[in-house]
């Protein structure tokens, strides 16, 4: 069940990076909710619902220049039961312009999943920022 969990994990960053939609939306619950915090900023979010996560995700890559990857490490599972699940990862984010590689962000993810047809979905995302973007 560990390997499951961190499966739809590592599903999430590829799929985010390669703005692969029918992966994301195999992946993120119908209901799914997005938060984001930054240091001295207010709360972004929640984002509410699948279709608002993936227009969110499309406005994103729309803006961005470059080839951005989100790296995820220390994945670890801190509860898990039959139908529900949190995982924390931190989050190297980076962007290759082709000329300079940037680091854009670091922080903590902690991602709700739940079972869902047989597949674990990502419910609930909470990304804490260490830096402002």
């Amino acid at each position: 069940m560990i390997a499951e969990l961190q499966q739809a994990v590592a599903r999430y960053a590829h799929a985010l990076d390669e703005l692969n939609v029918p992966e994301l939306e195999a992946v993120l619950a119908e209901d799914t909710t997005w938060t984001f915090m930054m240091p001295g900023q207010r709360v972004l979010g929640p984002v509410s619902g699948r279709t608002a996560v993936l227009d969110f995700i499309r406005a994103g890559h729309t803006a961005q220049a470059g080839r951005t990857r989100h790296h995820l490490s220390n994945v670890v599972v801190t509860t898990v039961d039959a139908a529900t699940a949190e995982v924390r990862a931190y989050l190297l984010q980076t962007r290759n312009t082709g000329e300079s590689l940037q680091i854009i962000a670091t922080g903590v993810y902690t991602f709700g999943l739940r079972q869902s047809d047989g597949e674990w979905r990502i419910a609930e995302l909470n990304l804490t920022l260490d830096n402002v973007l």
